[in-house]
């Protein structure tokens, strides 16, 4: 049996989706941040981002939140983001 991996373009939607995540995560203020309860290096590198003022410096550091949130589970963040937004 062959096993089916996703195809590029779903892995890179799904790293976009994630991308976006740690954006909506960089808007959060500190305390919230701290609630959710992230990872110490997510946690670090969204704190890094809010200090960036470069465009192209910021995108390469939201670039890198990506990568940190594809080794974590992002439904508890999803979760937390939706309750701290409503």
């Amino acid at each position: 049996m062959t096993e089916l991996k996703p195809s590029k373009s779903a892995r890179k939607r799904e790293f976009l989706a994630l991308q976006k995540l740690g954006e909506e995560l960089i808007a959060l203020n500190e305390s919230d941040l701290r609630q959710i309860g992230l990872d110490e290096d997510l946690l670090e590198a969204v704190l890094d981002a809010r200090q960036i003022k470069s465009h192209s410096a910021l995108r390469r550091q939201k670039q890198y939140i990506g990568k940190i949130m594809r080794h974590v589970d992002p439904e508890p963040i999803r979760t937390a983001l939706q309750r701290l937004c409503h």
